[in-house]
């Protein structure tokens, strides 16, 4: 007769192997920003060198100011943000007085790793920060959903 553990609580769920897995990740800001700067690392070099002057920031919650310049109610709604002139739209002429940032809401970021059990925090950080770079790079919501069908 067998006596090992497996045998005296049966077969386990995949669901519940998967939902250990993830209890046991670094969700902390230093590990999704350390997730992002190795996104960024990775873009193609022709981005990698448009990337570099952005300050990348990671918060656990979007700031007040943000969630109503976007009349946005819900802050779990939003996972990152661009701050910034699109390059598409800089001048020599402009004189910033800031970097041009992007920002990842790590609350909001794992609310949605909940909701998605197929996705790994990898992958949900590398999106949302792809996503935030594409608007520096001058790219709209539309033309990024035209190349990315991510939330279909």
């Amino acid at each position: 007769m067998n006596h090992s553990s497996n045998s005296l609580v049966g077969p386990v769920p995949a669901g519940d192997i998967r939902q250990n897995k993830r209890a046991q990740l670094d969700t902390s800001r230093d590990s999704i920003l350390e997730i992002a700067r190795r996104t960024v690392a990775a873009l193609p070099l022709p981005f990698q060198t448009l990337a570099k002057d952005v300050a990348l920031l990671v918060e656990d919650w979007p700031p007040e100011w943000v969630l109503t310049e976007l009349e946005i109610i819900d802050p779990l709604d939003l996972t990152g943000l661009y701050d910034g002139i699109p390059l598409t739209e800089k001048s020599s002429f402009d004189q910033p007085t800031q970097p041009d940032t992007v920002w990842l809401f790590r609350k909001p970021i794992l609310k949605e790793l909940d909701e998605r059990p197929d996705v790994s925090l990898i992958e949900l950080v590398a999106h949302v920060t792809v996503h935030e770079f594409a608007h520096h790079f001058g790219w709209s919501d539309d033309d990024i959903a035209t190349i990315d069908r991510w939330w279909e």
